[in-house]
């Protein structure tokens, strides 16, 4: 069996107001609090478009390598339920925005990070709709409660075929570098819709279900996962595919049916009246006498696009000789790149290390509490504090991460104040070194027996014993000349 995926992203654009009218546009707001007369379909009000989700969506389009259409059209998609007043949707049917793009993103062969292979998908189209609002089902009272809140304020549409989740978290990186979109799935700024169906070799493709609204990276596989196996087994054991919309419950971990699916014909598309069609330019296109604010062009939007994340890892790994694995785990978690480079241009370690304390220290930290890197008690000031103790070998790598425990309390307190009153300095004496060695040897003669008849791995074993000793406060690389040169006596 074959599987066929495609997806239709829906990413509400950071604006200040709504699509089409100028309603404000905040998460949580209460209820119904942020409703025009246009979002409740009031007679007689009309849509005016947001300059804002136009040039989000032009740029978004170019980021995806789209070809931009100059002249798009809008559309009515006429469907009927609670949280739609006007009984249909403005969206754009026909000609949309920007079509024929293209999306690159990598992805781990085994789960194994230092093995990636990088893929691409066609992205469709990308258009501008206007979304609906929210119903809330009470079942006790058997009521639905409509928030129109949402009612009017997505922005983008994209649609494209891809192996689910990488795909849609690199997308995510994207609107989130662009700004035109935080892209916050949790908050509902980014859902998925999934559209799968299978078909054996040399057949047509087979019917397609759709996975509604789904509102995370890991749902959507295991959603998608789950979907594939139901219609192969449905067909095998012959049965037949129902082109309907399912939804995705995430504590049974399988699908369950919403309703039939309605075919294009019953959303009676047309042209919307209310309208003109979308003119954009471009420099060539550009009249010479034209209000510059009163158009978007094209190229100056061109012209203005950030780095995106696949350059954003190249230059990772060029400036500061990371591995390129590294470079996506920079960019996966939120300020992390930031957090990095500042710690960088604070300490004399080389990137290489620091790397390695931020990914696996304080990444562990984090996610162990549940912590953002912006929430983190412990600030790129202080772990580059931290390192240049270690580098100028004042503590050990030991002492360090008690050091980094101890910061982790949030306290005020700076490494250098914790090193001293924990006394983790490391011991400068190196005749005290010394006592601390012989007293090791002296106590492991089969270990000494062992080191002298060859096996050198034995050593390490020592060297661990003076740490302890020492509580962390002896340098591993002197250790083991004092250690080596006793040995040698």
């Amino acid at each position: 069996w074959i599987p066929v995926v495609g997806l239709e992203i829906h990413a509400q654009i950071s604006s200040n107001s709504k699509l089409f009218s100028g309603s404000q546009v905040q998460f949580a707001a209460p209820p119904n609090s942020l409703v025009s007369f246009f979002d409740a379909s009031l007679p007689g009000t009309l849509p005016v478009l947001n300059r804002r989700c136009v040039e989000a969506a032009v740029m978004t389009g170019l980021a995806l390598n789209c070809s931009i259409n100059k002249k798009s059209l809008f559309d009515r998609k006429h469907y009927f339920y609670a949280d739609l007043p006007a009984g249909y949707q403005i969206t754009q049917q026909r000609v949309p925005i920007a079509v024929n793009g293209s999306l690159s993103y990598s992805l781990c062969i085994d789960n194994k990070m230092s093995q990636m292979v990088t893929k691409t998908v066609r992205i469709k189209q990308i258009q501008l709709e206007q979304d609906s609002g929210k119903s809330l089902h009470d079942d006790t009272r058997s009521q639905t409660l409509v928030d129109l809140n949402r009612a009017g304020k997505l922005g983008l549409f994209s649609c494209f075929s891809s192996p689910f989740s990488a795909a849609v978290r690199e997308l995510q990186l994207i609107l989130q570098t662009l700004g035109s979109s935080q892209a916050v799935m949790a908050e509902g700024q980014l859902r998925v819709d999934a559209n799968v169906s299978v078909h054996q070799p040399g057949e047509l493709y087979g019917v397609r279900t759709e996975v509604k609204n789904i509102n995370s990276l890991r749902f959507l596989a295991k959603a998608v996962d789950y979907e594939i196996q139901r219609q192969i087994e449905e067909l095998e054991n012959g049965g037949t595919i129902l082109n309907e919309t399912r939804a995705f419950d995430s504590k049974l971990g399988c699908t369950l049916p919403m309703r039939d699916k309605e075919g294009k014909q019953d959303y009676r598309f047309m042209p919307e009246p209310n309208l003109p069609p979308l003119i954009l330019y471009d420099a060539k296109s550009l009249p010479a006498n034209m209000n510059h604010q009163q158009v978007v062009n094209i190229d100056w939007i061109h012209e203005r696009l950030p780095d995106l994340p696949s350059v954003k890892r190249a230059k990772l790994v060029e400036w500061y000789g990371i591995l390129p694995e590294h470079s996506f785990t920079l960019l996966n978690e939120d300020g992390l790149t930031e957090f990095f480079e500042n710690v960088v241009k604070q300490t004399q370690m080389k990137p290489k290390r620091v790397i390695g304390w931020i990914l696996n220290d304080l990444l562990s930290y984090l996610k162990q509490h549940s912590l953002t890197v912006k929430e983190s008690p412990v600030s790129s000031f202080l772990l580059a504090d931290l390192l240049n103790l270690l580098e100028k070998k004042e503590i050990s790598s030991t002492a360090a991460k008690q050091v980094l425990a101890e910061l982790w309390k949030g306290e005020g307190k700076t490494p250098l104040e914790i090193v001293k009153e924990k006394k983790l300095g490391l011991i400068q004496d190196q005749k005290e070194l010394e006592q601390i060695c012989q007293a090791v040897i002296d106590g492991r003669e089969n270990e000494v027996i062992a080191i002298k008849a060859g096996n050198r791995k034995v050593l390490n074993k020592l060297i661990g014993l003076v740490q302890r000793e020492t509580q962390g406060r002896s340098n591993p690389v002197l250790v083991k000349q004092l250690l080596e040169k006793k040995l040698l006596e």
